[in-house]
């Protein structure tokens, strides 16, 4: 073929070919899931932190000296960290697993050790392998003792293999840190903002983050960041960058008559305010700036306009470099986003969106630790350093030795507590963030999976704003559309989809050479009237100028080129905005990115026979990318390119791009809806809620945990209408939920709005059926006055000799016996306290000979309901305490109340439970499992629902799984053909006949299986009521919650009811009567209370009456008499 010929001249009717679909393409998705994707960039982000990150944040802080003494010093040579371990006793470490911490309340971290070199008096000294601190250890991350181990091998560390790790057990306690949303650091965005149209722009370097505002002002152009006072002139700013005649700042700011009109008043502000050279524009800026609060020895120097250049070189628009204070890139910096200001006045659509995914950064674990690993470690050399000031002058029989002074202990806790209470507090940064991480939440394996996925966005949830929260376009397969919660934080939570990749760093230095090479000039080399030179697009890397090329088409064809070869990071992308006349590249984490099949002359590279060799093993998904058959783009280049959605949409001429499975658009919990794009959509949303609350099994090692409170279903099925997600995620190993056979009909009554009907028959042979376990723990502490807990046998009745009734369940050393039944208000560990003593010591001199005294503080079962204890646990903390756990089982079968749903967000609670006998039976004398009312399918539109019990049905009958997968999945048709070969009706429906008459019933009834799960919501544990009981020490009002017995509340609302109703006495009785009524004595005289029937004030019991009050009353009369307001009381007979 010749060079000017196209492919699809050569035959003419190649030309518009339909290309045939892909058999299988569906398989490249596990194949990505081996390596990326789902938890796999928590690890990556994890594993960049500590094998990279770490040692780069060590290197910038490599060196500490003192002022004290100029010959001391100390310097860091390397750091590394070990393998996760914990110590026992002093000096003696053994390697741990994450089980045994998760039981013993203990941290799963590894030690961070430095090599170190340093002056101890006089002479030169080199440690190795010191200890500065502990890094809690993300599961399965490289450090990870879990890390590439088989199935067997982690059963032998009672690990579960589908368990997918990517969190931390703190103190015992699963944490996950988030993925935190940001809008994009170093990036202009022009934005509206009261009418005001800015350009904000947000540094973020290691050393200073900060933001830069250029904003336009009755048109002129000003320059705001929180270190000035006020607002200043751009033409002065400009000149304080060394850039003193006007002509070049015209010539940086644009050269065209309208440009020159728009930008006048803004050069003559500057004359205004009498500034014409750089030393007088520094002046003028040093004399806004912000006073500071304190002066360190190096800052009295400094003149103001020092300060100032300091400012401008270091603050302001803190990511653009100035070497030598060469300001010249951060001037054509900032006449950049002075043409973005003027672009957007004109032409309202140059606005830039703050929502779209493009302008977005997803911060993961790896970041988030970084920045606090830093601080510590800035606090920990800072902490040396005074230390060493201290000591060095100070003449000791001992030469000063640093390493004494090193506390292993600051950074330790320091990332302990930040993981566990989720708060990242960085001062230097002003970064106060709560609720960073969450306890990973183990109801069900689903759930957990679920979380790990989870986006948190930054925004206050309070305020009802619509734009951060609602769906954008550019979500489109890299967020879930359909998992996000109901009510207040709707919109702002979100999920990941189920191919997102989160970037991680690359190296800048590569790309900026590759980018020099393929056309790109220096900025720094060229003047104002080149760089504003239409047919000149500018080249960006990571928001900074980079430089500016006349052929940027071949500049993004070669940057392609080279990364499907794979001789740049497959992660590094290039996009052209022609509005801005840029070419944008990033190599930046946290953008979100996934897969695509690269299209060529309308045929898709990946071809039927690179499938084949997927399955049998002989490529891997790094094949397909090394071989450029397959290319990652991030948010922004997808908006650069034409993909397909699948074979039969390729348009030769155009289309870039293949997306490689529909069903990867939604996440992992949408992903377990059958048939969803058959269902309304809030339905999808409702069951991603519910699927989290389903009991199911959490892992194949749930019988060797003992967490504070786990359901499991006794005996799970997987579904019969499977997904492609459901499999990829291993759902169907650790499945929640069972296959119930419904009839649709309306049954008795009792089935209106949602209720179901379930058969007795069917809950005793074990459907529905789950077990709860809770757990109780106590410690048995040493105290420092040599005194310590311990925990007595059981108490015998002293007439009877019987053991008392609270200590039945008690062996002989105190603690419960596994196996034991145990009632409500039964103690389970004898614990006894020593008394506490007074801390003066001339009294615990004279109580040194008395015998300790102890108190009993008894661990008690409570509950309506008795448990069985199925172990109890003896070992030590780390803080060399003794550890009791007791885990406690109860068995529960459905009742009425129970709440079930089924995978559509059709939930409902149980409303009759029916002997078999009564219910309807079809012609193989088959009952149903549970009657479902059909009012609950016209209104809800979920047709999946009906669907998934045909293809239930179907399956039961074949003997095989169907497939529901979004955008695909078993056809209807096939679905009743098979229906129709094994001798079932077609549509699904069959002849009953009364349970109670025996008559058929005079219609046919759709029936066959539907996948069900039980939620956690059990009325036995919401279930509440009071007659009598505690009330509250100060009000001596009945306690609140059902937690402590407390009463039911007649509110304001309710009061106002009985009000309008005139039905006093009740309200008494309600309010008064059985809440605090109280009986005080009143003086008629002066209207104060009085006592025992005598009035302190009158000093006489002359004319005192009794009345009943609340005793509320009476504490806020004596309340406002205590603050010199003296309430007074008119009695009347009535």
């Amino acid at each position: 073929m010749g060079l000017g010929e196209k492919p699809w001249e050569a035959d003419g009717k190649n030309y518009k070919k339909v290309q045939k679909s892909l058999e299988d393409k569906w398989k490249l998705v596990p194949a990505f899931l081996q390596i990326k994707g789902l938890v796999k960039q928590h690890i990556d982000s994890f594993n960049y932190f500590i094998n990279v990150d770490i040692k780069n944040i060590v290197r910038a802080n490599d060196e500490v000296k003192s002022d004290a003494d100029p010959c001391f010093y100390l310097k860091y040579l390397n750091v590394s960290i070990g393998m996760p371990d914990v110590e026992e006793g002093f000096n003696n470490t053994k390697s741990t697993t994450p089980h045994e911490c998760r039981l013993r309340d203990m941290t799963y971290a590894a030690p961070i050790t430095v090599d170190i070199e340093y002056t101890r008096g006089t002479q030169r000294v080199v440690r190795n392998n010191l200890l500065i601190g502990r890094m809690p250890i993300m599961l399965r991350s490289s450090n990870c003792v879990l890390t590439g181990k088989s199935e067997y091998e982690l059963s032998q560390v009672d690990e579960c293999p589908m368990d997918p790790g990517g969190y931390f057990v703190i103190r015992g306690t699963e944490k996950v840190i988030l993925i935190q949303e940001q809008v994009s650091w170093n990036k202009m965005i022009t934005e509206d903002y009261n009418n005001v149209i800015q350009c904000q722009v947000t540094s973020s370097t290691h050393e200073k983050k900060s933001r830069t505002i250029l904003l336009s002002k009755h048109g002129k152009y000003y320059l705001k960041h929180n270190s000035m006072t006020e607002e200043i002139p751009v033409a002065i700013i400009f000149k304080a960058m060394g850039i003193a005649s006007d002509q070049e700042i015209m010539q940086l700011v644009g050269i065209d008559t309208e440009t020159q009109k728009r930008f006048a008043p803004s050069l003559l502000e500057a004359a205004n305010h009498k500034v014409y050279t750089q030393q007088r524009a520094l002046e003028y800026m040093g004399s806004k700036l912000i006073a500071k609060r304190f002066t360190t020895a190096a800052t009295k120097y400094k003149t103001t306009a020092d300060e100032a250049r300091d400012l401008l070189a270091t603050t302001i628009l803190a990511h653009v470099p100035v070497p030598n204070f060469n300001f010249q890139v951060k001037a054509i910096y900032v006449a950049l986003m002075i043409r973005r200001v003027m672009a957007a006045e004109v032409d309202k659509s140059a606005v830039d969106d703050r929502d779209y995914y493009g302008n977005k950064r997803l911060e993961l674990a790896g970041s988030l630790l970084s920045l606090m690993f830093e601080d510590l470690f800035k606090r920990f050399n800072w902490e040396l350093k005074m230390i060493a000031d201290k000591n060095i002058p100070k003449i000791k029989a001992a030469q000063f030795d640093v390493v004494k002074h090193m506390r292993a202990a600051l950074i330790s806790t320091g990332l302990e507590t930040a993981i566990s209470t989720g708060n990242w507090t960085i001062k230097r940064f002003k970064m106060e963030r709560a609720g960073v991480t969450q306890v990973l939440s183990r109801l069900s394996y689903i759930s957990a999976l679920g979380m790990m996925t989870r986006v948190n966005s930054q925004f206050e949830k309070t305020r009802k704003v619509s734009g951060p929260r609602s769906l954008q376009p550019s979500q489109w397969g890299m967020l879930c559309p359909s998992d996000t919660p109901e009510g207040e934080a709707c919109g702002l939570v979100k999920n990941l989809a189920l191919m997102t990749h989160i970037t991680t760093e690359v190296d800048e230095e590569p790309v900026i050479r590759l980018a020099y090479n393929s056309g790109v000039e220096d900025i720094r080399l060229l003047g104002g009237e080149t760089i504003n030179n239409p047919k000149v697009f500018m080249v960006f890397i990571n928001g900074n100028i980079l430089g500016v090329t006349i052929g940027y088409k071949r500049l993004v064809e070669v940057f392609r080129m080279m990364r499907r070869k794979g001789l740049i990071g497959s992660f590094v992308s290039i996009h052209t905005s022609f509005t801005q006349r840029c070419v944008y590249i990033h190599t930046d984490g946290g953008r979100l990115c996934r897969p695509y099949i690269i299209v060529q002359n309308g045929r898709p590279l990946v071809q039927q026979e690179h499938i084949e060799q997927l399955k049998i093993g002989l490529r891997k998904f790094d094949d397909f990318l090394h071989d450029g058959l397959i290319e990652y783009l991030d948010v922004n280049e997808e908006n650069d390119s034409f993909i397909a959605y699948q074979e039969t949409d390729i348009d030769p001429e155009k289309t870039t791009h293949l997306e490689v499975e529909p069903f990867t658009l939604l996440g992992v919990c949408a992903g377990l809806v059958p048939y969803p794009h058959h269902n309304q959509s809030p339905r999808n949303t409702y069951q991603c809620a519910m699927g989290k609350q389903a009991m199911g099994i959490i892992g194949y090692n749930q019988k060797n945990r003992i967490d504070t409170l786990m359901y499991n279903i006794v005996y799970p099925q997987t579904p019969m209408v499977r997904s492609r997600t459901i499999e990829l995620t291993n759902f169907d190993k650790l499945p929640a939920g069972q296959n119930a056979t419904v009839a649709v009909m309306s049954y008795s009554g009792y089935d209106i709005e949602d209720a179901l009907i379930l058969n007795k028959a069917s809950i005793d042979r074990g459907y529905g059926r789950c077990l709860v376990y809770k757990n109780s723990k106590c410690t048995i502490k040493r105290y420092s006055n040599q005194t310590f807990d311990r925990i007595m046998g059981p108490m015998k009745d002293s007439l009877t000799n019987k053991i008392i009734f609270k200590h039945e369940c008690l062996d002989t050393d105190g603690i419960i016996s596994p196996g034991e039944k145990v009632l409500s208000k039964q103690t389970m560990v004898n614990k006894e306290m020593p008394a506490v003593k007074s801390t003066n010591p001339i009294e615990q001199k004279e109580a040194g000979q008395q015998p300790i005294t102890y108190s009993p503080v008894p661990i008690t079962y409570k509950g309506t309901e008795p448990s069985y204890i199925e172990k109890v646990m003896v070992s030590t903390n780390n803080e060399e305490e003794f550890l009791v756990k007791i885990l406690l089982r109860q068995t529960r079968r459905p009742e009425i109340g129970d709440k079930f749903s089924s995978r559509h967000g059709q939930k409902g609670v149980t409303g009759l439970i029916v002997e078999q006998e009564d219910l309807p039976f079809n012609d193989y004398g088959m009952s149903p499992d549970m009657v479902m009312n059909p009012h609950g399918f016209p209104s809800r539109m979920t047709v999946g629902k009906t669907l998934e019990l045909l293809g239930s049905k179907a399956g039961v009958l074949e003997g095989k799984f169907h497939y529901g997968t979004a955008f695909g999945g078993s056809k209807c048709q096939d679905l009743q053909d098979e229906l129709f070969r094994n001798g079932f009706n077609f549509l699904g429906k069959d002849i009953f006949y009364s349970g109670i008459t025996g008559e058929p019933l005079e219609m046919y009834i759709y029936s066959g299986p539907v996948y069900y799960q039980k939620l956690k919501h059990m009325v036995q544990d919401k279930m509440h009521a009071r007659a009598r009981g505690p009330r509250a020490v100060l009000t001596r009002q009945p306690t609140q919650g059902r937690s402590r017995e407390g009463g039911l509340r007649l509110g304001e609302m309710e009061r106002d009811c009985l009000i309008s109703y005139g039905a006093s006495m009740l309200i008494m009785e309600r309010l008064m009567i059985s809440s605090d009524a109280f009986d005080v004595d009143v003086c008629n005289v002066c209207g104060r209370l009085a006592y025992s029937s005598w009035c302190h004030n009158c000093r006489s019991s002359a004319s005192v009456s009794k009345i009943s009050m609340p005793y509320a009353c009476k504490l806020l009369f004596q309340e406002l008499t205590s603050m010199n307001i003296v309430p007074r009381l008119k009695l009347k007979n009535y």
